[in-house]
């Protein structure tokens, strides 16, 4: 009997170890095109494996990529203990499906390309963990449908990384707005004055990670990036869902879109070649070149209703921040007892600042202080400064302000958080297949 004991104890033992193993996430990242492939590694992780496979072409993309890894790894603070393993050929997505080392495939690069090697990854097995956008055309909304239905069919997860969730003035603005004594409720807007609005300015000349950003060439080629209006506005889409319905479950009926808009940012050979380190425009981009100019569509508007209340994205592209500042977000919640506002202006020296804008004085300042001190254990050293009769400015310790490359960190531990339980929240894939519908209906109508 003792010897069937042990027998018995040793079987269960053995198991356990496997299945402690194999639910372990071993990524396997697939042709990093993107600086936000490598951003996902600026941190390590306990629950993920330290060897990550890396499947794409050689050349200079992935050869960046793992430049930027051996940074991290030989870091003086916090490196990190990444261990690659290449496998670099022309059938990259062919080879990574056939070998399979890993179980979640980490996917940012070109965008026209994203949803075939998603599609790809969830018939074979696999969890997706993708930049975004997942789709930039309504080709693309089609296959992302059959994505979510296949998923679901395997247990499998498909998750988009939506950073500016966690950039902590929103995180703020959000809590704030959903404090009735605060804030009132949403309200309804119009398409002059939306209830809620988000206008995001980027560059295309920035430093990341302490060092000038060299994209490659497509990144400018709308067809291989696709358009503004379905690229970075996906995150203004995000937020706007996020915050004005929160873990409330949305519908494609429930978006209706006004107006949408297209516009170019035009880039000389000398601003192109810095940018890219290419003395020359490539044959895919000529068709964009006029009299040696680049221009390309970048830009977007989209004016749309989600459940009745007027919102409104915006995303500009820019050659490059003046000194001393950067990417900028503006942002606007507009309550019945008061506005949430955030800007990122010169008076607010190039940083994101959460100002509360009361509509009656009357016990406002109070009131808004009760609010802060419930969200202390999530924001703490949180406070209001009064700045005028019906204005406060929000006062945030530095500490809590971690920047967007951190916060590929956070997404990264929402996601293994996730992946344990085996399931997103409930409204988490309905309000992907709504913001995608949203990104990419309005790209439609933008042509009309």
């Amino acid at each position: 009997m003792k010897q069937i004991s042990l027998s018995l104890f040793l079987l269960l033992t053995l198991s356990c170890g496997e299945n402690n193993e194999t639910s372990k996430v071993k990524l396997m990242t697939l042709d990093p095109g993107h600086f936000h492939a490598a951003l996902i590694q600026k941190t390590s992780y306990d629950e993920i494996d330290a060897v990550v496979d890396v499947y794409a072409p050689d050349g200079p993309e992935v050869r960046d990529f793992l430049n930027k890894i051996e940074g991290y790894n030989s870091r003086e603070n916090n490196p990190t203990n990444w261990t690659i393993r290449t496998h670099f050929s022309e059938n990259f997505l062919d080879d990574m499906i056939d070998q399979k080392p890993g179980n979640v495939m980490v996917v940012s690069g070109k965008n026209s390309n994203k949803i075939d090697y998603i599609l790809a990854a969830v018939n074979a097995g696999l969890n997706v963990y993708a930049d975004k956008p997942l789709v930039i055309n309504e080709e693309g909304f089609k296959k992302l449908e059959e994505v979510f239905e296949i998923a679901k069919e395997k247990n499998l997860l498909v998750y988009d990384i939506m950073t500016e969730r966690f950039e902590v003035t929103t995180s703020i603005q959000k809590a704030l707005s959903m404090n009735v004594n605060v804030f009132g409720s949403l309200v309804d807007g119009s398409p002059s004055e939306p209830a809620i609005s988000k206008v995001s300015v980027h560059h295309l000349s920035k430093i990341v990670s302490g060092k000038p950003l060299v994209r490659p060439a497509w990144f400018l080629d709308t067809d291989q990036q696709g358009e503004g209006i379905v690229d970075v506005t996906t995150h203004l889409v995000d937020l706007v869902q996020w915050e004005t319905f929160p873990n409330q479950i949305l519908d494609r009926s429930d978006v209706e879109i006004i107006s949408s808009k297209r516009w170019t940012t035009h880039l000389g050979p000398d601003q192109f070649k810095k940018i890219t380190k290419l003395n020359q425009y490539p044959d895919y981009l000529l068709k964009d070149v006029e009299s040696d100019t680049l221009s390309i569509y970048c830009n977007g508007e989209i004016n749309y209703t989600l459940k009745g209340k007027h919102a409104k994205v915006a995303v500009i592209w820019n050659y490059e921040a003046p000194p001393g500042t950067g990417d900028t977000h503006q942002s606007t919640m507009r309550g019945t007892k008061s506005d949430l506002i955030i800007k990122q202006g010169e008076a607010e020296n190039y940083k994101p600042t959460l100002y509360v804008h009361a509509k009656t004085e009357q016990n406002f300042e109070t009131t808004l202080n009760q609010a802060l001190a419930t969200i202390q254990n999530e924001f703490p050293g949180t406070s209001a400064e009064k700045i005028s009769d019906l204005k406060w400015k929000i006062i945030i310790p530095d500490v809590l302000k971690i920047g967007h490359e951190a916060h590929f960190g956070q997404v990264t531990e929402n996601y293994l958080k996730y992946f344990r339980e085996g399931k997103l929240p409930d409204w988490e894939i309905p309000n992907m297949i709504t913001k995608y519908y949203t990104t990419t209906k309005a790209y439609q109508k933008a042509f009309e």
